[in-house]
C-alpha cells in the first residue's frame, strides 16, 4: 500500500520546484507514461527501494493574498489527517514569515513525522542564515536547493526511513475485486452506495482496510462478490470547506491506489468539471479501470439528444483515453444501478485478460505491414514480434529495430487498433518499442 508525503509551505518558497525533482527522479527510472500528465500535483515516486505518492499542495491555492492564508491553513490541517509523513518547505532568504509560523503552529501539535526543509541554501553563507529556522520549533531541519538537487538526498534518506513498512498481503485470503467509488464531494457517492447496499445489512460485512480511512465493505448481492472502497462516508467536514478541490482529490488517491477499478461519480446537473477530470487522470495515472456513472440523471431537462451530446462532450475531455464506458443513473431512482456493476466488473475482467503471443502477433503483424511507422531521416522500422508483458495491468511489448523512431502518434494508432479488435473497455494499456 503506498504512502502519501504532503508538501506544505506559504507560496513561492519553491514547493513545485521540489515536488517536480521528486517526481523526475522515478520517471528517470520508470517508464513515463504516455499522453499527457494533466495532474500536476500528484505524482509517485521512489528512493532507496520505497514507493510513495506525492502530493503538492501549492498547485492547489489559487486567489488574492489574503485568501491565501486560510486556504494554506486548510490545506496544512488536511494534509495533517491525509498523509503519513508530512515535509514543510521554507525559503532561506525570506527567513521565518508570520505565515511559516502560523503552518508551524499547527504542525507543532501534530503526531505525525515532519521534515523540515530550508529551500534555496545553495551557498555556505546560506547555510549559516538556515540556522534562524530551529526557532520553529520543528528540531531538526534539512537544507535544500530545489533547482540544482543538492540537500534532497539526505531529506530523501531520512523520509524513507519514517515511512510505515508495508503490510504483506495475507497469502491465504480470496483477492476479491476491489472497486472505489470516487469523484467531487456532494456527486451522491454515499447515495449510490447506500442504494447499492440497500437496508438488507445482512450482505455486508465491514472490514478495516490497511489504511485508517478507506473502508472495504464486501458486496455479495444478484450473483456478484466484490469490495467496495469507499471514500464517501469516510469525512470529518469540520475543518475543510467542502468545495476545495485539494480536498477530494487527496480524499481520492488512497482509495484509487487502493483499488481495482475506479467507479467515478459525477453530478449530471454540474457537467464534467475540472475536480472529476483530475480524479479521472489520477486513476489513469495509476493504471486503473475506469467507469463513469452520470448520476442524479432523473433532475436533467431531457431532449433526444441530451444523452448522446452530453457523452460526447465528456469523451471530448478523455482525449486520448475516450474507450471509457460512460452510463446514465440515479442513485435515488435507482435507475441503472444494476448496469453499472456489471459494466465495473467486464472492466474488471477486461483488465486482467491475457492474450496469446501466437493470437497477437497473428492480428497485430498484418495491420503493422500494411501501416508501417512512418520513415524518419531515411530509416525504417520494421516491427517483427510482439508480446503481452507479465504484468497485473495490460503492457504491451513490440520488438523492432530501431525503437527510439517509432513516436507517440503510432503507439496510439496501434492501441487504438488493439481495442478494436480486443475488448480493453475502460482500462489503461501501456505500449513499449524494444530492440529485439
Amino acid at each position: 500500500m503506498n504512502n502519501i508525503v504532503a508538501i506544505v509551505g506559504r507560496p513561492n518558497v519553491g514547493k513545485s520546484t521540489f515536488f517536480n525533482r521528486l517526481i523526475q527522479r522515478r520517471e528517470a527510472i520508470v517508464d513515463s507514461v504516455s499522453g499527457v500528465t494533466r495532474d500536476r500535483n500528484y505524482g509517485k515516486s521512489e528512493w532507496n527501494g520505497k514507493e510513495f505518492s506525492v502530493i503538492d499542495t501549492g498547485g492547489y491555492i489559487k486567489g488574492s493574498d489574503d485568501v491565501f492564508e486560510a486556504e494554506i491553513r486548510r490545506q496544512v490541517e488536511l494534509a495533517i489527517d491525509e498523509a503519513d509523513v508530512i515535509i514543510f518547505v521554507v525559503d532561506v532568504e525570506e527567513g521565518i514569515t508570520p505565515m511559516d509560523d502560523e503552518v508551524a503552529k499547527l504542525l507543532r501539535k501534530v503526531t505525525k513525522p515532519v521534515l523540515l526543509a530550508v529551500n534555496k541554501v545553495d551557498n555556505s553563507m546560506r547555510e549559516k542564515d538556515a540556522v534562524e529556522f530551529y526557532n520553529l520549533g520543528l528540531g531538526e531541519y534539512y537544507t535544500i536547493a530545489g533547482m540544482n538537487g543538492s540537500g534532497t538526498g539526505e531529506l530523501l534518506d531520512a523520509l524513507v526511513e519514517l515511512l510505515p513498512e508495508a503490510v504483506a498481503p495475507d497469502e491465504n485470503a480470496v483477492a476479491l475485486p476491489r472497486f472505489a467509488v470516487v469523484g467531487r464531494p456532494n456527486a451522491g457517492k454515499s447515495s449510490f452506495i447506500n442504494a447499492l447496499i440497500g437496508e438488507d445489512r445482512f450482505v455486508v460485512t465491514d472490514i478495516a482496510g490497511t489504511t485508517r480511512d478507506a473502508i472495504d465493505t464486501t458486496y455479495n448481492r444478484f450473483g456478484f462478490e466484490f469490495n467496495l472502497v469507499d471514500t464517501a462516508g469516510i469525512r470529518r467536514k469540520a475543518k475543510v470547506k467542502e468545495d476545495l478541490e485539494f480536498y477530494s482529490v487527496m480524499r481520492s488517491v488512497r482509495a484509487i491506489e487502493h483499488s481495482d477499478i475506479c467507479i467515478l461519480v459525477i453530478d449530471a446537473t454540474r457537467g464534467f468539471e475540472g475536480q472529476d477530470q483530475s480524479i479521472f487522470w489520477l486513476a489513469e495515472k495509476n493504471r486503473k479501470g475506469v467507469v463513469i456513472l452520470v448520476n442524479k440523471w432523473d433532475l436533467v431537462e431531457k431532449d433526444t439528444m441530451t444523452t448522446r451530446d452530453y457523452e460526447r462532450k465528456i469523451r471530448e475531455e478523455l482525449q486520448p483515453f475516450t474507450d471509457v464506458p460512460i452510463l446514465f443513473v440515479s442513485a435515488l431512482t435507482k435507475q441503472r444501478l444494476l448496469k453499472a456493476l456489471e459494466t465495473a466488473v467486464d472492466v474488471f475482467e477486461n483488465r486482467k485478460q491475457r492474450i496469446a503471443t501466437s493470437k497477437l502477433n497473428e492480428t497485430m503483424l498484418p495491420i503493422i505491414e500494411n501501416n508501417p511507422p512512418p520513415a524518419l531521416k531515411g530509416k525504417y522500422v520494421k516491427i517483427k514480434f510482439c508480446m503481452q508483458l507479465p504484468t497485473p495491468t495490460p503492457q504491451f511489448v513490440f520488438f523492432c529495430n530501431l525503437p527510439q523512431y517509432v513516436k507517440d502518434p503510432y503507439k496510439r494508432f496501434l492501441e487504438n487498433k488493439m481495442r478494436e479488435i480486443y475488448n480493453f473497455e475502460g482500462v489503461p494499456i501501456d505500449i513499449y518499442f524494444r530492440q529485439k
